[in-house]
């Protein structure tokens, strides 16, 4: 089973709120770079990436001019091998970051492949034995006022979720501390809420935070200080007092290696689309287990909801988009405050090109 084409497409698309958080400010568009991989016996398997509206077209171009070349013909069930040989490929200039987003991509579409070609779902492909897990609704909400926060908490208790996430790093942390007070009771005392402070923070004033965060049962504080300052986390899990996630911006098993093997994460939190696709996702989840720690996630969670159904750490799922389920073809499925992988053969998600074409950008 050879591969016979990659199409790489990049698609820069408005989202339909804009959204805020202490870091990126407003985000008013996202991209979607995908990967289409298909075998010479016909099947063909989809992988996609994304950003916060910045560097698409790089990712775009190193799947299409770097990495399409290498593969062609390759065989497609050597997902191991075309992983390292893509690595490489890219090692010099990337070692993470873009590159890893454009590895990812590939990556996803291969798994997606061989899932398909056998007729399984990717989640029981994997080994999972449910495709049931915890989700949270995460908000990026920093800039609404408090009754909107208000208003959105309602809309994601109407929908189903019983567990939220909410955005600390208001300019004053007088501010977090009483919208965190207001999000706690309104949610009640048994539902988990997370707050995500988007890296904002010095690692003295992350300390001074979680302290005053504590009363408030915080299920996890996210991204308290830069992801380059591991000691900085470290000394926050020690004397915050509140449980610390964080691995949306590791974009490497190495780093998360050093984060986890220095008391630094309770919930490691790599992104299957960031951080290179599967195939190191699930490493970094075994090493998370060989800590004893269980192991969340950052977006795509049309994804991730199969991978966390495939481990025995798994934690919480996070939902948040970009908007991309106006150009899916099934809907993401809730139950009772657990997402449900499908059954559909692969990753399960098929996307509407039609309603994508218009935001295509061209090259």
């Amino acid at each position: 089973m050879k591969i016979a084409d990659i199409q790489a497409d990049y698609f820069r698309i408005p989202l339909t709120t804009v959204l805020s958080d202490s870091t990126h400010g407003e985000m008013s568009h996202f991209e979607l770079i995908t990967a289409n991989v298909r075998s010479d016996d016909g099947v063909e398997g989809l992988g996609y990436t994304y950003t916060t509206g910045v560097g698409g077209t790089a990712i775009h171009a190193m799947i299409a001019k770097d990495l399409t070349p290498i593969l062609f013909q390759v065989d497609a069930r050597s997902i191991e091998s075309i992983w390292n040989q893509m690595w490489w490929r890219l090692h010099w200039v990337g070692r993470g970051g873009t590159a890893a987003f454009a590895i990812a991509a590939v990556d996803i579409a291969l798994w997606d492949l061989k899932a398909k070609r056998i007729g399984e779902p990717l989640w029981r492909m994997l080994g999972g034995s449910t495709n049931r897990v915890k989700a949270y609704a995460g908000g990026v909400d920093l800039q609404l006022t408090l009754d909107e926060l208000c208003n959105q908490t309602n809309g994601f208790l109407d929908h189903g979720f019983r567990a939220i996430k909410m955005k600390v790093g208001r300019e004053h942390l007088a501010e977090d501390v009483e919208r965190v007070a207001k999000s706690r009771e309104l949610i009640g005392p048994d539902i988990p809420l997370m707050v995500d402070a988007n890296m904002v923070w010095s690692v003295d004033h992350a300390i001074r935070a979680a302290k005053a965060l504590a009363d408030y049962d915080i299920f996890w504080l996210e991204e308290p200080t830069i992801p380059d300052d591991i000691e900085g986390h470290a000394k926050i899990a020690r004397e915050g007092g509140i449980p610390i996630a964080a691995g949306e911006n590791l974009h490497t098993i190495y780093e998360f290696q050093k984060m986890i093997s220095q008391g630094a994460v309770s919930f490691p939190e790599p992104d299957v689309a960031t951080v290179g696709g599967v195939t190191p996702w699930l490493k970094i989840a075994h090493l998370a287990e060989a800590f004893n720690l269980p192991i969340t996630t950052h977006g795509v969670h049309d994804l991730q909801v199969h991978l966390l159904a495939a481990v025995s750490n798994a934690s919480y799922l996070e939902v948040h988009g970009f908007g991309l389920e106006r150009f899916t073809k099934y809907p993401f499925l809730l139950e009772n405050g657990e997402a449900v992988a499908p059954e559909r053969p692969g990753h399960g998600v098929a996307l509407d090109w039609e309603a994508l074409e218009s935001f295509r950008e061209q090259k």
